[in-house]
C-alpha cells in the first residue's frame, strides 16, 4: 500500500470515490505523542479534548521526562485523512493515563487496527498499554517509536525483544511532529492489519 497525495474536496467533505472507511486507534502511554501525531496528519481541523493539568494530578500523573508537558487529553483525539482516492482512516487518539482507560471499550468498538505509540526514553511504561490491547480481543497492532530529540535509540530487534512483541508485529520509527513520518506509520499499520484480517485491498 502506498501513500498517495490524494485531494481533500473543498469544505472537509470526504471525496465521492471513497469506498471503503477504516477506523484506526491511537493509543499510547501519556505523553507518548498521539495528539501530535494526529494533529499532524488530519485532513480536518482534529478534535481535541485536552485540559489544563492542575494540582490534581499531582502524585496521579508522572511528569518524568516531561517537564514541558501542560495538557492532557480527557476523552478522546479525533482526525481524518485520506490515504489514497478510495481509502479514508478516522483516527481515535485514546487518553494515556490509566484513570482514563474506561472509555477504551467505546473507542475501539469497530477498530480495524492500532497504532500503539512508544517512547524508549520511559518504555516500560508502553506494557500496560499493550496490555489492555490483548484485553480487548487481539486487536493488530503496530508499535510507533516516537523518536523524542534525546530518546536513546534502539534498533528494532532489541525492541522486539524487549517489548515481547510477535516476529510479525510492525516496529515504525517516526517523528510524530512530520506529516510524512506520521503517515508511513498509520500506512504500515493499515497494510499489517487488512493482511491479518484477510482484507487485503491494493491502494
Amino acid at each position: 500500500m502506498a501513500s498517495g497525495n490524494s485531494e481533500v474536496p473543498a469544505g472537509g467533505y470526504v471525496a465521492s470515490t471513497v469506498k471503503q472507511s477504516v477506523k484506526i486507534l491511537v493509543v499510547g502511554h501519556f505523553g507518548v505523542g498521539k495528539t501530535t501525531l494526529i494533529g499532524s496528519v488530519s485532513e480536518i481541523m482534529p478534535l481535541r479534548t485536552e485540559e489544563l493539568m492542575t494540582a490534581s494530578s499531582v502524585g496521579v500523573d508522572s511528569l518524568a521526562g516531561l517537564d514541558h508537558k501542560r495538557t492532557t487529553t480527557v476523552a478522546l483525539d479525533f482526525g481524518r485523512i485520506t490515504i489514497s482516492p478510495e481509502i479514508v482512516l478516522y483516527l481515535f487518539g485514546t487518553p494515556g493515563q490509566r484513570r482514563f482507560w474506561n472509555l477504551w471499550e467505546g473507542l475501539a468498538e469497530g477498530a480495524v487496527g492500532a497504532l500503539v505509540i512508544v517512547d524508549t526514553r520511559r518504555l516500560e511504561d508502553c506494557f500496560e498499554v499493550l496490555d489492555q490491547l490483548e484485553l480487548r480481543g487481539g486487536t493488530p497492532f503496530a508499535v510507533v517509536v516516537n523518536q523524542f530529540p534525546d530518546s536513546p535509540h534502539y534498533d528494532a530487534a532489541k525492541l522486539r525483544q524487549a517489548l515481547d512483541l510477535l516476529p510479525d508485529t510492525p516496529i515504525v520509527f517516526c517523528d510524530a511532529r512530520v506529516r510524512q513520518s506520521s503517515i508511513d506509520a498509520l500506512v504500515t499499520l493499515v497494510e499489517y492489519a487488512l493482511t491479518t484480517t484477510g482484507q487485503k485491498e491494493t491502494v
